[in-house]
């Protein structure tokens, strides 16, 4: 049997870290993927609230999968030693949390240039960013978010192998994939299996580029699921539901985060992967 570890997006539950945790474990959880708390972006974390989400973590026995930061998410052309500051204090912050794992972004870029006349730059602050991984001992995991230089499997594939560094890996996400045409499985697997390190669960369909739960859009996440089973793959698979609550369209709510729960857990049940 294979033992995967599951954990999720807690912001998109509540603001409150004690109701993420409660909600998370009542799914079967023992870690959280942290990207704010009480409303506040990791980013902008200070020591007080680092020292209370500690504390709440704590109180409640649960892990940090990893710290959620919107490091890269910004333009490309923009104050590289600001972004730099900015990811040593998520470092931090993931250390204080005991977090191996810090997520990022590879930049967006200007209206109207092209992504190709953006890759130097990319490498060389994403390879800044690796050094200082490296030195702290942690993993930097890229997601494939839209509209990055990463937005499809070989500018990934380009940007980790051009970097070079154990620190920096994939976040695989299917649903970021369909987001922007690409198949997850067919187009991208085999290429960035190797530096596949973090698995961030939501799917989408092609048609509307709607996002919908594990196994009912477009991101071939049952051959994404059987085949990591089959190459022995273990580590976090962390929840991003991205389901509109309808009473509060900026989350997904705890009935939305259930209901995502529930349609991973068939999907791994069912490829014979047991959730921990």
């Amino acid at each position: 049997m294979v033992e995967w570890v599951l954990s999720g997006f807690g912001d998109e539950i509540d603001d409150d870290p004690r109701v993420q945790l409660a909600v998370l474990q009542a799914l079967g959880a023992s870690h959280v993927e942290v990207r704010s708390a009480w409303g506040v972006n990791v980013a902008d974390f200070d020591a007080d609230l680092t020292t209370r989400l500690a504390t709440v973590l704590t109180d409640r026995g649960m892990a940090v999968s990893a710290v959620a930061s919107p490091i890269g998410k910004t333009d490309v052309y923009g104050d590289a030693e600001v972004e730099l500051a900015r990811l040593r204090a998520v470092i931090t912050l993931a250390q204080r949390l005991e977090s191996r794992y810090v997520r990022l972004f590879s930049f967006y870029r200007p209206p109207g240039v092209d992504v190709a006349a953006t890759r130097d730059t990319v490498l060389r602050r994403l390879r800044a960013f690796a050094d200082l991984a490296e030195r702290e001992q942690v993993v930097l995991v890229h997601e494939n978010e839209k509209d990055i230089y990463g937005d499809v499997p070989a500018r990934v594939l380009d940007l980790i192998e051009s970097v070079g560094s154990p620190a920096l890996r994939v976040a695989w996400d299917n649903a970021n994939f369909v987001q922007v045409g690409v198949r997850p499985f067919s187009d991208g697997y085999a290429m960035l299996r190797p530096y596949l390190e973090y698995l961030q669960v939501k799917d989408a369909r092609f048609a509307d580029g709607a996002v919908v739960p594990a196994g009912e859009g477009d991101g071939e996440l049952p051959q994404t699921v059987t085949t990591l089973r089959d190459d022995g793959w273990t580590g976090f698979a962390s929840l991003e539901p991205h389901l509109a609550d309808p009473a509060d369209p900026a989350r997904t709510g705890p009935t939305g985060f259930g209901r995502a729960a529930r349609a991973f857990a068939a999907l791994t049940a069912g490829a014979g992967i047991t959730m921990s």
